[in-house]
């Protein structure tokens, strides 16, 4: 094998699918033509990569649906359980994966009318060895990405992996002129800056909690956890947010937050040349400041008014 994979095998494991009771879930979705797939509310698994070139792929026991074949680790989503929550659920029950050990980044969703799959996409924030921890698994490796398509595929995510791999790469970062954002709308901000730059931050914070729809960034898949940088000026300097949200998910994207020392737009520019030499991107500044956009544009990053910012924010 590539010295370059590091693989978990078992010790023995009994054969077979585990004994026990089942979430309601644990069964098969059938679609009008008769079309079966595994998991009643949908199924979900956890595409991780560990920033050195190699994802983390899952050798599929024989008695499994397409058995013998390499995917992702993953599985049926319980009853009432968003994809997120059971994708890490259920790499951490396959492959010991630390459900605080993952970035969160993107998901991808094939959905067939009567039933979805969610891939999750992420990027270990730590280095962690995978473990064969139940009976689904021959073994577990560390897969470099150019060697990936030459392994016995699951033929589902062998269909996804060309799409899924573009995205590997990708890093979305949103830089916000606070600001300009603040006053894009008469709402009383001058009598208390601080506080509208707080309440800001906090609303931000919420949305990155969320994720920003594909299209709003004009990328592929369907939902981006993108880098946030919130630039604070002058008297908003003050700002204190308060916790709107209460997603306490690990992997969430943390808001930075910089106090520009001068101007304003210097800080942008900046937080944009770094954001841009880190390899992110695309990188979005939220500005309707027309000095500022050629600023910026001239650095490498896309510009967006206030009002797109204002249209995903949580109220």
């Amino acid at each position: 094998m590539d010295d370059e994979r590091r693989t978990a095998t078992p010790a023995g494991p009994p054969s077979g699918p585990p004994a026990g009771p089942r979430d309601p879930g644990d069964a098969w979705a059938v679609g009008p033509d008769g079309t079966k797939a595994w998991g009643r509310f949908g199924a979900a698994g956890l595409l991780v990569d560990d920033g050195r070139g190699r994802v983390l792929l899952q050798h599929r026991v024989e008695w499994s649906h397409h058995g013998g074949t390499w995917g992702i680790p993953g599985g049926a989503r319980h009853q009432h359980e968003d994809p997120v929550t059971a994708a890490l659920r259920e790499s951490a029950e396959e492959a010991g994966v630390p459900e605080d050990g993952i970035d969160l980044r993107h998901t991808a969703v094939l959905d067939l009318g009567f039933w979805t799959y969610t891939t999750v996409v992420g990027r270990a924030s730590r280095p962690f060895d995978p473990v064969v921890a139940d009976r689904e698994s021959l073994a577990l490796a560390w897969v470099p990405v150019a060697d990936v398509p030459d392994l016995p595929l699951h033929p589902g995510f062998g269909a996804s992996w060309p799409a899924l791999r573009a995205t590997l790469d990708r890093t979305p970062h949103v830089v916000v002129d606070a600001a300009n954002v603040v006053g894009s709308v008469p709402d009383g901000w001058w009598k208390d800056r601080a506080g509208a730059a707080s309440r800001l931050v906090a609303r931000v914070s919420a949305l990155a909690a969320s994720g920003v729809d594909a299209a709003a960034l004009d990328l592929p898949s369907a939902t981006w956890w993108p880098r946030w940088t919130v630039v604070l000026e002058g008297e908003a300097r003050g700002a204190t947010p308060v916790d709107v949200t209460a997603d306490t998910r690990p992997g969430l994207p943390v808001v930075t937050v910089e106090q520009a020392p001068a101007a304003g737009d210097d800080a942008i520019v900046a937080a944009v040349q770094t954001a841009v030499a880190a390899g992110d991107g695309p990188v979005v500044v939220v500005t309707a400041d027309r000095g500022l956009r050629d600023r910026v544009t001239a650095v490498g990053a896309d510009v967006r008014g206030p009002s797109w910012l204002r249209e995903l924010l949580p109220d």
